[in-house]
């Protein structure tokens, strides 16, 4: 069960945010100038180890990455992805609000900064 109510919302409220769904991965994706920030799935029963817990995956910097896995037990190395950048988190676990509100702003800021100049000032408005 997803004790974060709000990560939807929260995710889809930063600037330039396009959501969607991809069907054939059955996940909710969250994208800034056509990169990929952050996503939500489920992990069926053919996925071991991941007892069909939902979760959030997340772009990280690979260092701060490890540590978080190490501090934390609800973060684990990125589902279907790149493990040394992406770390996804069990949203049934007790990380804290301001934790995984901290890992979203990392992931989206990682992804924007890799934008140009010019999608960066589309997306901010001109400013």
């Amino acid at each position: 069960m997803n004790k974060y109510d709000w990560l939807d919302a929260y995710l889809a409220s930063k600037p330039g945010v396009v959501k969607d769904f991809k069907a054939e991965w059955g996940w909710l994706r969250y994208q800034v100038g056509g990169k990929l920030f952050a996503a939500t799935c489920q992990p069926g029963p053919a996925h071991k180890g991941y007892d069909c817990r939902e979760l959030v995956t997340l772009k990280c910097e690979p260092l701060l990455a490890e540590v978080l896995r190490a501090e934390y037990p609800e973060v684990i190395p990125g589902f279907y992805m790149d493990k040394r950048n992406w770390n996804s988190v069990y949203l049934d676990g007790a990380l804290s609000d301001s934790v995984l509100q901290d890992l979203c702003d990392r992931s989206y800021n990682l992804v924007f900064e890799k934008l140009t100049k010019k999608a960066q000032r589309e997306i901010l408005g001109g400013q």
